[in-house]
């Protein structure tokens, strides 16, 4: 029997949205493995716990991604890097993210230099300001590297103007992050016969109740509906794209106890007849085309 790790992608933080409530899910991250890279997808609140939980050391961080700087997508960029630090990282990790990210963790290294200075001391640490690089990027190719290669397209994400879809491909098979953005066609053809279109979606009967449970009331919900996309038009993207699968993520309003998975479903079936997921934290989404491990769903 082969021994050989099989590429999947595992949702760490299925909703949208910053808060956090009892019992509910975390916010956006994701990790991606494929040719043999770690390859960590928005690291917002609860990122590191989700890591641990699927499974991965913290030493094995590789690659970093970061679509843009809404914190529930960077909040816990800087603690993850820290805790694989002090959990015995050793080795470079590279992160990509938009313009603004370097100053997150030039700041986040300011803020926790007393840590830092005296665990190099007193624990002979290497310097985790050296184990980390970051680069900065704007639309069109990010990385090509080993046989990975990862695009970036800017979405419509008012009013953050830096926000990114990203692309991975590696040996033929290919992973596509919509990041947040409302409704925008050109995304369609960036995810041309991807294997997977992990897309944010928001369901319009939850946006009442969850601006009342949250505030600011009118000024919240024009945001939402200017910035994000419905299920149903997710589910366009996903049809005119041609993808294997659609994985309806970084959901609005993802922990509201009247809406369940069949409301999703039967919001994105409007639009899209092909292979569904529902994203919630944990969930594991195979992509080797060999046979997945009880629990996942293979594309």
């Amino acid at each position: 029997m082969s021994t050989e790790k099989l590429d999947r992608l595992v949702v760490l933080g299925s909703k949208g949205g910053p808060a956090v409530r009892p019992d509910g899910p975390w916010p956006s991250s994701s990790l991606l493995e494929i040719g043999g890279r770690n390859i960590v997808v928005d690291c917002g609140l609860g990122v590191t716990r989700g890591l641990v939980d699927a499974g991965m050391s913290l030493k094995a961080l590789d690659l970093i991604f970061i679509t843009h700087l809404h914190s529930d997508h960077l909040l816990e960029l800087g603690p993850l890097i820290h805790t694989a630090w002090t959990a015995g990282l050793a080795t470079p990790v590279n992160v990509f993210g938009p313009p603004g990210t370097g100053h997150y963790w030039r700041r986040f290294c300011q803020a926790m230099e007393f840590d830092i200075e005296i665990r190099i001391v007193d624990e002979g640490r290497p310097d985790i300001r050296d184990l980390l690089s970051v680069e900065e990027f704007g639309e069109g190719l990010v990385l090509e590297e080993r046989g990975l290669t990862v695009t970036a397209l800017r979405v419509d994400h008012p009013p953050v103007i830096d926000c990114f879809a990203l692309r991975f491909e590696h040996g033929g098979r290919s992973v596509v992050f919509s990041a947040d953005t409302a409704f925008f066609p050109p995304l369609a053809d960036f995810a041309k016969g991807a294997d997977v279109l992990v897309h944010e979606a928001m369901l319009e009967e939850g946006v009442e109740r969850l601006v009342a449970r949250t505030g600011n009331g009118a000024r919240l919900k024009e945001h939402l509906f200017a910035s994000h996309s419905l299920a149903e038009e997710a589910g366009h993207i996903a049809r005119d794209a041609g993808v294997k699968r659609l994985v309806l993520n970084h959901l609005i309003p993802a922990d509201d106890p009247a809406i369940g998975e069949a409301d999703w479903v039967a919001a994105a079936r409007k639009s899209w007849a092909g292979d569904l997921t529902i994203a919630r934290d944990g969930l594991v989404v195979g992509l080797s085309g060999q046979k997945a491990a009880s629990g996942e769903e293979t594309a």
